[in-house]
Order: structure tokens, then sequence, then C-alpha cells
């Protein structure tokens, strides 16, 4: 997946200005597809360039510092409709808590990683309240046959997944703490 059909996406669902884009990244796609704002016009440039976007015509005389506006083409929307249909396989978990932890066995540190352990399950129970305020907010009440909000909601309730996931995870790795040596014995870093 690249950011090109992020961006087609929110288009698509509403024209708008670079800045406009940004804001919309900052307050949803992000949270699943997150990009700098440099990406973000750096991608408008490319869109615009390969037809799949066009610009909007400026409303009232071009002056500088006017934002921008951009609406997907028919080409840009054959282009994502044709991206929807394909198939990929998941894309692997890159995780830095992963790693920690794996490292906490490798050296023995399991005390040393309850920090972060803490760290990350409160980062991700404030994700997990976000996007539980995110669901009362914008999907109480919507209709089961409305297909662009039951979509955007299932995506909504991924996130909500994820994060009840990972806070399990890291209660079930806080308790299977209580039971081990804060340091390891030297065997460890012979292994």
């Amino acid at each position: 997946m690249s950011l090109k059909f992020a961006i087609l996406t929110s288009l698509t669902e509403r024209a708008g200005s670079g800045i406009e884009l940004a804001r919309r990244f900052d307050r949803s796609i992000g949270y699943f597809w997150p990009a700098t704002h440099q990406q973000i016009y750096r991608e408008l440039g490319r869109l615009c360039d390969d037809g799949l976007i066009r610009e909007l015509p400026s409303e009232g005389p071009v002056g500088r510092g006017q934002p921008r506006r951009f609406e997907v083409t028919a080409e840009g929307s054959d282009s994502l409709q044709e991206w929807i249909s394909e198939v990929d396989d998941p894309e692997p978990m890159r995780s830095t808590i992963a790693v920690r932890v794996r490292a906490a066995a490798a050296t023995g540190g399991a005390g040393e990683v309850r920090q972060a352990l803490v760290h990350h399950r409160e980062r991700r129970l404030e994700m997990l309240r976000r996007y539980r305020e995110i669901e009362q907010r914008d999907f109480a009440g919507i209709a089961p046959d409305d297909a662009h909000a039951v979509l955007q909601h299932r995506v909504l309730v991924l996130g909500i997944e994820v994060e009840q996931a990972w806070i399990e995870w890291c209660d079930q790795t806080l308790a299977s703490l209580e039971g081990l040596p804060p340091r390891g014995g030297d065997d460890m870093l012979n292994r």
C-alpha cells in the first residue's frame, strides 16, 4: 500500500486543500496510515503529475499563500477502484516493545523492561479511550444499510480491538514478570 491510495480515499470522500488533507490525516486516516504534512504535499504533487487528481479552480483572485484545492479525477477514481479489488498479504508487525521484551529475555533483564511495558500499556489505553470517544461521537446509532458509515466504523472497530489486544498482552506480560527474578543469572548472557 502507499500513501497514494490513502490520499485518493480522503479526496474521494471530500475535495480539499493540502492543509485540510493533513488535518484529516491527523484526525482519522493517520490513525492507521500515518504521514507527515511534507509527505502528503509531496504525494499531492505526484498525484497531480500522474493525472489522478486535479487542482480545482480557485475561488476569487489568485493570491500568494492561497491554498490550492484538489479533487480526484476519473482516472484517479478508476485507479482507486482497481486497487480496492486487489489482494495483499498482511503487513508484518513491527513493534519496539516486542523487541524490548525479547532483549530482556536474551539479557536476563526481566525487571528492566517493566517500566517500558507499563508506559506502553498507558499509551495503548489512551488510544483506546480516544477511539471509543470517536465511536460514541460519530457512530452511535448508524443505520445498518449506510455503507459509508458501516465500513468506516469497521475500520474504527479494528483499531479498538487492536488496542484491546495490546492492553491484554501488556497485562499478561506484566503478570508474567511477577514470577521472574528481576535479573537473570549470568547463564542468560552465556547462551
